[in-house]
């Protein structure tokens, strides 16, 4: 199924835009959220555990993932990818200036997807939607999807 999205217009950001250029960006429209719930029922449905054993089994997952990147190490989760944390600071003209409490900043986490992710990615494909507003005159050829 292709991500629906519309076209709105911005601020144009682009380097050398002049004062009040505007341009049409993509923006997602009503991207369907699948529930915890609903996700550990179709694990379940697949495999011999029961829906409370997929949830157990996430809730330790997220707890030992947690402990390991608070100690700086990555978290391969197979076919899902690869947790790792980044840190970064502000910097310093020599090491001694350097002070941990005010230079560093907040560390984030990155996810870099595994392969099947990956591939999934890869296949996405988009179908705009039209505003109530436009006309067929105005848009010429978008009935069928926009694959990108």
């Amino acid at each position: 199924m292709p991500i629906k999205f519309k076209l709105v217009e911005r601020k144009d950001w682009s380097k050398d835009a002049k004062e009040g250029d505007k341009l049409f960006y993509a923006q997602p429209v009503g991207g369907e959220i699948i529930s915890f719930e609903e996700l550990c029922e179709s694990i379940a449905e697949e495999t011999a555990l029961t829906s409370a054993d997929v949830k157990a089994c996430f809730d330790r997952c997220s707890r030992h993932m947690s402990r390991h990147l608070k100690e700086g190490r990555s978290v391969r989760m197979g076919e899902i990818g690869t947790f790792r944390p980044v840190v970064g600071s502000k910097g310093a003209k020599t090491k001694e200036e350097f002070q941990v409490a005010t230079m560093m900043k907040k560390p984030s986490i990155s996810f870099i997807p595994g392969k099947m992710i990956q591939e999934a990615r890869e296949k996405i494909s988009f179908t705009r939607v039209k505003d109530p507003d436009e006309t067929k005159a105005d848009t010429p050829d978008t009935e069928s999807p926009d694959e990108v």
